[in-house]
């Protein structure tokens, strides 16, 4: 964090309200987010239970989150906000001195572009493959599976694995010389896969090397799903 933001006053900021499952890797994504900024002060936690379909029912889809997916970012007059990549990008420009998104156009470029890349190709790949080729989050909530499509799914994250293994051996984060949302990203499809117990292939050295890395720095480390796992 820089100098202005390590200055800025976050009790200055208003409570917001995350809608969240602690040790899902889409939730985790955000809780990294927020550390890296310190604003955990300023944010009160509402556990919805994803397997108990709670994310899914009408008054949550009607008054949280038209996609019934979590996590969900809920301010002050009643906004909320859905989509990692938004609460990210909403949390990092909040002291105004973005660190996850990136300063110049090039960087909020190459970062989103990056993001975009490690959901495509890792972490929604794992996530197909975990609801519709596993158990997923059971029979009630589970209604319809595609195996067949889950397996491509499964292949497809693997096939990201070593994409962001060749990436990370020319630069020290996914998106260039610095952790970014990129990173967090790439971290959440990580924890997916040993959710779905899908290990990073052997041949993948740097990819596993820069993992071990990052789960050393502390808004990774004091995550919920790392005290459980």
């Amino acid at each position: 964090m820089s100098s202005d933001a390590t200055r800025f006053d976050v009790s200055k900021l208003p409570m917001m309200t995350i809608y969240d499952f602690p040790t899902g890797p889409y939730p985790t994504r955000v809780r990294i987010a927020l550390a890296e900024k310190n604003l955990q002060s300023r944010v009160q936690f509402v556990m919805v239970d994803l397997y108990k379909g709670e994310h899914k029912k009408p008054e949550f889809i009607a008054n949280k989150n038209y996609s019934g997916t979590l996590p969900v970012l809920e301010l002050g007059d009643g906004t909320c906000m859905a989509e990692c990549t938004a609460i990210t990008e909403y949390l990092d420009a909040l002291d105004g001195a973005p660190t996850l998104t990136g300063r110049t156009p090039r960087e909020k470029g190459m970062i989103h572009m990056m993001s975009k890349r490690a959901e495509l190709e890792l972490l929604d790949a794992i996530s197909v493959y975990f609801h519709h080729a596993t158990p997923g989050l059971g029979p009630d909530v589970e209604i319809y599976q595609n195996s067949e499509w889950g397996f491509r799914q499964r292949d497809k994250a693997l096939r990201g694995m070593h994409y962001f293994d060749a990436v990370l051996k020319t630069q020290q984060f996914v998106a260039g010389e610095a952790f970014s949302m990129a990173d967090i990203t790439v971290i959440g499809g990580l924890i997916f896969a040993s959710i779905v117990k899908l290990p990073v292939p052997a041949a993948c050295e740097t990819l596993l090397a820069w993992y071990a890395n990052v789960l050393e720095r502390p808004s990774v480390k004091e995550q919920p799903f790392f005290r459980t796992a």
